[in-house]
C-alpha cells in the first residue's frame, strides 16, 4: 500500500507523506485517527466503518480543554437533574451519517457511570444521562472527541426538550397507527375475500370485533392531534383539513361499529385506521423536512464557547462564562477558540473564521481597531478583544433571532391557500351530501361507502401542505446561501423582481475608503484638520469613517449629527465644523472631493478613493443573466460613481443621490411598472429600502438599514444575492407546481370518488401520495441550496 498517496482511515484527508502513521493494514493522517480507529476496533465497533456514509472528522481532542465542562456554574446552568444524576443535551458538527450515531451511543454506554444516551444525526444533538458520582462529564466528553466529535453546548435546551418529547409522541403514534393499520387490514382482507358470502356469520362477527378493537386506539390516540385540530377549529368557527380529516376517520369508525353491532353488510374500519397512519407519516415527513431547513439556528447554538477568559485590571487572568461578561471587559481567546462576545481586536492582527456568521471559506484577517464577533474562531495566534457587545447584542444572537423569525412567517401566498382550503372544505361537504343523496336512491347499499371515499380523496392535505412545505425549505436554502429573509413576502416579491438599485459605499465598494490626500486652506495644517473629521467621524456609523480609524483624534466632538446624504456636523473645541459635500461643508462647488469647513468657508479637502468589491463584476453579471436591469445610486460624487460603474459595466449610474432622491428613482421605476429591489448598507439607505419592493441590507452596515430590509445578507459576499434570487424564483416555480398538482389531482379525484369508482382505502393512499409529492417537491430546495453551497 501506497501510504503516501492515501486518504486518512478515519477521516478521509490526505495522509502526509514521509512517516505516515500506520495501525494494521491502513494508513491515517495523525496519532489521533490511529488512536480512534484502533479504540472503534477494540471495542468491536468496527462495523462503524462499514455503516457510515460519511468520514469522519479529524481527531483533534489534544487541542480541547474539557475539564472546564465540570464546573457547577456550567452545570447549573446547562444541565438538570434526573433520577440517578444529571442529562445534558450538547452539539457536535461531526455527525454526518446514522452510522455516526451509532457509534457515539455505543460508545458512550461502554463509559462507567452513563444512564442513557441518544444521539440524532439529523439534528446534530447528544442526550447524555450520567452519574456525577461516578464519572465526571469531561471523561465522557473526551470519549466524544477521541472519536473525532467535538462537543459544543445547546442553546435553547428547554426548547429542544420540548421538541424532542413531541417528536416522541409523534413516533409513538406513528407506530401504534402502523401496526393497528397492518392488523385491521390483515383482518379486512379476510372479509373481502368472502365473494361468495360463503364465511359463518359468528366468524365474520368475530373478524369485526377484533377490528374495532385493533382501530380504536389508532382512532383515538394515534388520530389525537386531528381531533383536536377539529375542536380548535370549530371553536374559531371556521372548517379546514383537520375538521374534514377528524370527521372521515370518526364518520369511517361509528358507521363501522353501527354496521357491527346490526350485522350490517360493510364496515370500513380498514380505510379509518389507513387513513389515520398515512396522515401521520405525511405529517411528520414535513416536520422532518423543517428540521433539517432549521438547521441553522444550531448551527449558531454551536458557536458559543463554553468559558471565556477575562483578563482583569491586574493583569491577572480568570475563566467566567459568556454571560458574566460586560461591556469594555478585555478578553483572551486562544488560537482554536471561539470569541464569546462582539469586541474590537487589541494588540497585534489575527486570522478569523467566520464561515458561520459570513460564509468566508478562508479565515479572515483582521487588525488592531476592527470589529470581531462573537462565534467567530481563532485561527493560529491568540488574540486580545475589548467586548463592544454582548449576550443578546451579539451579531450572532441577532442572526438568530432573525432566522427564528423568519421561521414564523405566513407570507400572504400561504395565507392565501389556507383561505382556498377552508373554501374547498365547505364546498366539498355540500358536494358529499349531494351525492350521497344521489347514491342513495341510485344504490343505497353504496351510497356511505362513495361519500366517505369522496371526503377522504379530496382531502386538501396537499393544498395545505404545498406553500409550507416550500417556505420550510427555501429559509433553510437561504440561511445555508447566507441570506435571512426577514419579511414574509420576501421571497415572493424577490422572485418577481425586474430591477436592482445598488447603493455604492459600502455595497459595491469594499466600504474601506482610505485618505488619498487632503489640501488646507486657512492656515489650517493637514494633520489638525484629519484630527478634526476624525473626531466627527468617530461615532457618525459612516463607511468614510474607517478612513479616518487610525487617526487620534484627542478632541472628542459632541452634538454630532449625521445628515444623510450631506455629511457629518458637530461641535469640536467649541466650533462648529460640518464634513462632507462641498455646497453643505464649504459652499463649494461638487469637484468630488469631501470638504472641512463650517457651513460658510472651507478650511480643507480631503479625497478619498475605495476599491470595488471583489466579487462585485461577477455578481452583476450573475444578476444581468437572471434577466435583471442594474442601476447605481450613491450619494458620492460624479467621478468616484463614473468610475465604479464603468469598471462594473452599469450603463444608469445616478451620483450625488441623497435619500430622497434615491427613493425617487426607485418610485419612479415602480411607476413603470417596474418591481425593484434596493440594495444597500448604510443609515441613509434606510428610507429607500423601506419603499423598494423589496429590499437587501448587508450584513456588515447599520442596524437600521437591517431593520429596514426584508432579507439581510450575513457575509461581504455579493453573490448571495444572485443566490437568494435563484431561490426565490426557484420556490415561487415549487409552490406554483404544488397548488397546480393539488388542483389537478382533487380535479381528477372528485370525479372519481363520486361515480363511486374509488374505495375508501384506496382513496386514503391516494390522498397521503398527494400529501407526499408536494412534500418531496419542495426538498428540492434543500438540493439547490447544496449545489449552490459547493
Amino acid at each position: 500500500m501506497d501510504a503516501t498517496a492515501a486518504s486518512c482511515h478515519h477521516c478521509g484527508e490526505p495522509v502526509a507523506g514521509g512517516q505516515p502513521v500506520t495501525a494494521g493494514d491502513h494508513a491515517f493522517c495523525c496519532e489521533g485517527c490511529a488512536a480512534a480507529a484502533t479504540w472503534i476496533q477494540d471495542a468491536d465497533l468496527g462495523s462503524y466503518y462499514r455503516l457510515r456514509s460519511a468520514n469522519a472528522n479529524r481527531v483533534q481532542a489534544d487541542r480541547l480543554d474539557l475539564e472546564s465542562w465540570d464546573r457547577s456554574e456550567l452545570l447549573d446552568e446547562h444541565s438538570r437533574a434526573v433520577d440517578g444524576g444529571r442529562e445534558i443535551v450538547l452539539l457536535t458538527d461531526g455527525m454526518r451519517c446514522a452510522a455516526c450515531a451509532w457509534l457515539i451511543d455505543r460508545a458512550l454506554a461502554r463509559e462507567a457511570g452513563v444512564l442513557d444516551t441518544t444521539a440524532n444525526a439529523v439534528t446534530g444533538r447528544i442526550r447524555i444521562a450520567w452519574d456525577p458520582a461516578r464519572t465526571k462529564l469531561s471523561a465522557l466528553l473526551h470519549r466524544l472527541a477521541m472519536l473525532g466529535y467535538r462537543p459544543y453546548l445547546a442553546t435553547g435546551d428547554a426548547r429542544e426538550q420540548a421538541r424532542m418529547s413531541e417528536r416522541r409522541r409523534w413516533l409513538l403514534r406513528l407506530g401504534v397507527a402502523g401496526l393497528g393499520s397492518l392488523q385491521a387490514m390483515m383482518l379486512a382482507e379476510a372479509l373481502y375475500l368472502d365473494v361468495n358470502a360463503t364465511m359463518p356469520l359468528p366468524t365474520r362477527d368475530l373478524f369485526r370485533w377484533l377490528t374495532f378493537l385493533v382501530s380504536t386506539p389508532v382512532v383515538f390516540y394515534s388520530g389525537w392531534p386531528f381531533l383536536a385540530g377539529m375542536a380548535r377549529e370549530l371553536r374559531a368557527r371556521h372548517v379546514g383539513m383537520d375538521t374534514l380529516i377528524a370527521s372521515s376517520t370518526l364518520l369511517a369508525y361509528f358507521a363501522s361499529l353501527v354496521e357491527t353491532i346490526r350485522g350490517g353488510t360493510h364496515v370500513w374500519y380498514d380505510a379509518a385506521v389507513m387513513f389515520v397512519f398515512l396522515l401521520l407519516a405525511a405529517r411528520m415527513l414535513e416536520q422532518r423536512a423543517r428540521n433539517v431547513a432549521t438547521a441553522q439556528v444550531d448551527a449558531l447554538a454551536r458557536a458559543q464557547p463554553v468559558f471565556a477568559i477575562r483578563e482583569r485590571d491586574d493583569g491577572e487572568r480568570e475563566s467566567v462564562p459568556p454571560s458574566a461578561l460586560r461591556v469594555a471587559d478585555v478578553v483572551c481567546v486562544s488560537a482554536g477558540d471561539g470569541v464569546p462576545a462582539d469586541g474590537v481586536l487589541l494588540d497585534a492582527a489575527a486570522d478569523f473564521e467566520e464561515a458561520l456568521l459570513t460564509g468566508e471559506s478562508r479565515p479572515v484577517r483582521r487588525h488592531a481597531g476592527e470589529t470581531v464577533y462573537a462565534g467567530t474562531t481563532c485561527r493560529e495566534r491568540p488574540a486580545r478583544l475589548r467586548v463592544t457587545a454582548t449576550g443578546a447584542a451579539t451579531r450572532l444572537s441577532q442572526l438568530a433571532e432573525l432566522v427564528d423569525r423568519a421561521q414564523g412567517h405566513r407570507p400572504p401566498m400561504a395565507q392565501l391557500a389556507d383561505r382556498v382550503g377552508r373554501h374547498f372544505v365547505v364546498s366539498l361537504l355540500v358536494l358529499a351530501v349531494c351525492v350521497y343523496a344521489g347514491w342513495r336512491m341510485y344504490q343505497p347499499d353504496r351510497a356511505f361507502e362513495v361519500t366517505l371515499a369522496l371526503l377522504v380523496i379530496s382531502c386538501p392535505c396537499a393544498l395545505s401542505l404545498s406553500v409550507p412545505a416550500v417556505l420550510a425549505a427555501a429559509h433553510g436554502a437561504l440561511a445555508r446561501c447566507g441570506v435571512l429573509a426577514t419579511r414574509p413576502e420576501a421571497l415572493d416579491t424577490l422572485a418577481r423582481a425586474t430591477d436592482v438599485v445598488f447603493d455604492k459605499t459600502g455595497t459595491l465598494s469594499d466600504g474601506r475608503p482610505s485618505r488619498v490626500a487632503v489640501e488646507v486652506f486657512d492656515g489650517l495644517d493637514a494633520d489638525a484638520a484629519t484630527r478634526l473629521v476624525a473626531a466627527l467621524e468617530k461615532d457618525s456609523g459612516h463607511p468614510i469613517a474607517t478612513a479616518f480609524a487610525d487617526v487620534d483624534a484627542r478632541a472628542l466632538a459632541r452634538a454630532v449629527v449625521a445628515r444623510p446624504g450631506q455629511g457629518v456636523e458637530g461641535d469640536v473645541d467649541g466650533r462648529h465644523w460640518r464634513f462632507g459635500r462641498g455646497e453643505w461643508a464649504a459652499r463649494r462647488t461638487d469637484d468630488g472631493g469631501l470638504w472641512l469647513g463650517d457651513g460658510r468657508h472651507g478650511v480643507a479637502r480631503f479625497t478619498l478613493n475605495e476599491r470595488p468589491r471583489e466579487d462585485a463584476a461577477v455578481a452583476i453579471r450573475a444578476l444581468r443573466a437572471q434577466g435583471l436591469d442594474i442601476h447605481l445610486a450613491s450619494g458620492d460624487s460624479e467621478g468616484a460613481v463614473q468610475r465604479l460603474a464603468h469598471f462594473l459595466g452599469i450603463v444608469s449610474p445616478h451620483a450625488r443621490q441623497s435619500p430622497e432622491d434615491k427613493l425617487a428613482r426607485v418610485r419612479q421605476l415602480q411607476s413603470e411598472g417596474r418591481i425593484v429591489a434596493m440594495v444597500g448598507d448604510g443609515l441613509n439607505d434606510a428610507p429607500v429600502l423601506a419603499g423598494a419592493d423589496v429590499s437587501i441590507a448587508m450584513g456588515e452596515g447599520a442596524p437600521l438599514a437591517q431593520q429596514a430590509a426584508d432579507l439581510v445578507v450575513t457575509g461581504p459576499s455579493l453573490l448571495r444575492i444572485a443566490d437568494a434570487v435563484r431561490v426565490a424564483r426557484l420556490s415561487r416555480r415549487l409552490v406554483k407546481q404544488n397548488l397546480a398538482w393539488s388542483a389537478g389531482y382533487n380535479l381528477l379525484a372528485v370525479p372519481l370518488a363520486a361515480a363511486g369508482l374509488v374505495t375508501p382505502w384506496i382513496a386514503a393512499l391516494g390522498m397521503a401520495v398527494s400529501s407526499l409529492v408536494v412534500t418531496l417537491n419542495a426538498l428540492r430546495l434543500a438540493r439547490t441550496s447544496t449545489e449552490m453551497a459547493a
